[in-house]
């Protein structure tokens, strides 16, 4: 088993190695010059779409809305990397890797604006009434390519199991076994029932359930986080200063290599807004929305909210506390960090937020791996997805799973592939959708203007 492990350690190591890393970010300065920077100039209105639900949109095809869309895609990707990724970033790339997964994350807004602008524009009504779209159909559609269409639905499908579900059971079991002595078993069959009443309801359900979850836990998160820095703001300087002087020394990396805070940050902010691995477009496709464009814009803040906001509250955090080289790392260093400046809430507010992280992203990645395992199995199949999904969730819990999370992650970087052929291919269809959308938004300014 132990030679399994670090087999599959090996290719994981390899997919998400230098190529694929330069291939996310290269994809989404590629797409930001060729989109003239619009993640920049848009990025107010985007937020003030996300959060201001409009009448129009009550009337357009979609399950869900703009901002169960948004929440839905949020709660699969803020979660265990948030908390354990951005602190394994600081140990092995040292503080400046948190300044390369910013990088990442802005040039990653224009990756993401482009997935979910596909996702609509390429989208498919079910006989069902319910909407599907994602990688596989933009794939088919758009490039002609079902057959690479096919390989992004199987990846998603297995990389689900792993990364969007026993992983998180399994970090909600150890948080909640250390943190409050409750047993692991008790919390396999705890997140088992509360995610199953979920799941089974469809995209609705998860919609609506996600709308009131994700922004409760990312501001707990982020309210506890502002709590450490502005009581110990005169700590704040001297962190965000060495957080950019050492993204261009690599001398707190590991090994003291420039290369290892790049790789480090640009590696874990990547794994956690998801930027080109072309999951969030499969959500997006679900909303309610009249133009590709505008829902694209919507997207677009998750990894504004995800890195920019929720990792840098973390990031930050370790930095102040000063103990990323104690040999501490992941989630623990995280806790340790927080118990730091708040004592023993600190480590409850972290077994917390890893708790309703985890969860979101199971909920979210149920709703991923569902679409992407109908688009190649019958549709009477997929109510067992479901169930075999939901049954995996206890399992998780009680499990060891070393070679889960790499079998996961393989799986999770060999799902960027065909997407960024997908949206190399169709940058132009993507640029003459913004452009057709602009003008719209601009006349509806316009006339907002005169009327009051």
């Amino acid at each position: 088993m132990e030679a399994l492990n670090d087999f599959v350690g090996q290719v994981s190591d390899f997919v998400w190695g230098v190529p694929l890393l330069v291939l996310l970010v290269g994809t989404g300065v590629f797409l930001t010059i060729r989109l003239a920077f619009l993640q920049f100039r848009t990025l107010p209105y985007a937020l003030k779409l996300s959060f201001s639900p409009r009448a129009q949109d009550k009337k357009s095809k979609g399950d869900i809305s703009h901002f169960q869309a948004l929440t839905t895609a949020l709660a699969a990707t803020i979660g265990t990397g948030n908390i354990a990724g951005v602190a394994t970033a600081v140990v092995l790339g040292g503080p400046g890797a948190v300044f390369w997964m910013w990088i990442t994350a802005l040039f990653g807004m224009a990756t993401k604006y482009a997935e979910a602008i596909l996702a609509v524009k390429y989208r498919v009504e079910k006989e069902d009434g319910k909407m599907a779209g994602g990688p596989m159909y933009y794939l088919e559609k758009g490039l002609n390519l079902k057959w690479l269409g096919v390989i992004f639905a199987v990846f998603g499908a297995c990389a689900a199991f792993g990364i969007g579900n026993m992983v998180q059971s399994n970090t909600v079991a150890d948080a909640m076994e250390s943190t409050f002595s409750i047993p692991i078993w008790a919390t396999g069959i705890t997140l088992t029932v509360l995610a199953g009443l979920v799941i089974l309801g469809g995209i609705k359900a998860i919609g609506r359930v996600t709308a009131y979850i994700v922004p409760f836990m990312a501001l707990f998160y982020v309210i506890a986080g502002l709590v450490i820095i502005i009581q110990n703001f005169e700590l704040v300087p001297s962190a965000v200063g060495f957080i950019f002087s050492d993204a261009f020394t690599g001398e707190a990396a590991a090994g003291g290599a420039i290369g290892a805070v790049i790789r480090w940050g640009v590696a874990r902010g990547v794994f956690s807004n998801e930027a080109g691995l072309g999951s969030a477009p499969i959500a997006a496709a679900a909303a309610r929305t009249d133009y590709p464009g505008r829902q694209a814009l919507v997207s677009m803040t998750q990894v504004f909210i995800d890195t920019i906001v929720v990792c840098s509250i973390t990031g930050v955090a370790i930095v102040m506390a000063d103990m990323y080289g104690s040999g501490i790392t992941g989630a623990d260093l995280t806790t340790a960090s927080f118990e730091f400046f708040l004592g023993g809430a600190g480590g409850i507010i972290v077994a917390v937020g890893v708790a309703f992280f985890a969860f979101s992203t199971i909920l979210g990645w149920s709703y991923y791996g569902e679409k992407c395992f109908e688009y190649f199995a019958k549709p009477g199949l997929v109510k067992y997805y479901r169930y075999l999904f939901v049954l995996a969730i206890f399992f998780g819990a009680m499990a060891e799973l070393n070679l889960v999370w790499g079998v996961a992650d393989v799986f999770n970087g060999l799902m960027a592939i065909p997407n960024l052929i997908a949206l190399l291919g169709l940058s132009g269809v993507v640029v003459a959708e913004t452009n057709r959308f602009l003008k719209v938004a601009r006349e509806e300014k316009r006339k907002a203007r005169q009327a009051s």
